[in-house]
């Protein structure tokens, strides 16, 4: 019987693109509409990562403004509709990431995203990257009944792509890509150049890489054997 191929899962913010210029651009028309200052991206870069929400809690306790739940429903609204009118003002590819891409599919993984971005934008700025045919499932924050860090957004992922939970890889940039992997048992890459108030090495990953070219290397190391076995 033919096996599942193995499989390589992405985060996307701070992963597969820097993506910070236009979630905190959008963050910071929310801030100035409430009369509040903006923050510099820089200061806010590292908010990102948890999903919208997470975003303008952090965002506005950051501008000295803690949110009620029903001032911060509206804003998560009004969050979507700009970001979503502006997914790709600023945002790029890492660079080496197509090539990388390239490489571990000539080795015969499927590829995934499972980020806590919504869905909905995650199709739509991958498409508008241009990558956004290579993955075979793009799983975001309300996929499922849950979202990273539980452990079953990774696993759910995969068995949407179809592919080998017992030779897959997770590829991220912060504490929730992390920790979910490892609460699944399946190994984690991670990026030194995305979005984290910690260093991702204090993090405990089984393997990080300063930029995609070390990313083949990396997943050769956490999932032998894959060569042969993409191939039966």
């Amino acid at each position: 019987m033919t096996s599942l191929p193995p499989i390589a899962v992405f985060d996307l913010d701070g992963t597969l693109a820097e993506t910070a210029g236009d979630l905190v651009g959008t963050l910071n028309v929310l801030l100035r509409r409430e009369g509040l200052p903006a923050l510099p991206l820089e200061e806010a870069r590292d908010m990102i990562g948890a999903g919208a929400n997470a975003l303008i809690q952090r965002g506005f306790s950051a501008a000295g403004e803690p949110l009620p739940t029903d001032r911060l429903e509206r804003l998560f609204e009004a969050f979507l509709e700009h970001y979503g009118a502006h997914l790709c003002d600023h945002s790029h590819l890492y660079d080496g990431l197509v090539e990388a891409l390239d490489r571990l599919q000539a080795d015969g993984f499927l590829l995934a995203v499972c980020t806590n971005k919504v869905e909905e934008h995650a199709v739509a700025l991958l498409d508008r990257l241009g990558i956004g045919q290579r993955f075979a499932a793009i799983c975001g924050r309300a996929t499922f009944p849950f979202f990273k860090p539980d452990p079953r957004h990774i696993t759910a992922t995969i068995e949407r792509a179809k592919g080998d939970p017992a030779r897959a890889v997770m590829v991220g940039d912060s504490r929730s890509d992390v920790d979910a992997a490892k609460a699944a048992g399946i190994p984690v890459v991670a990026v030194t150049f995305g979005y984290t108030d910690t260093p991702v090495e204090e993090l405990g990953p089984d393997r990080v890489i300063s930029h995609f070219s070390e990313l083949p290397g990396a997943v050769e190391a956490l999932v032998p054997g894959r060569r042969a076995r993409a191939a039966e």
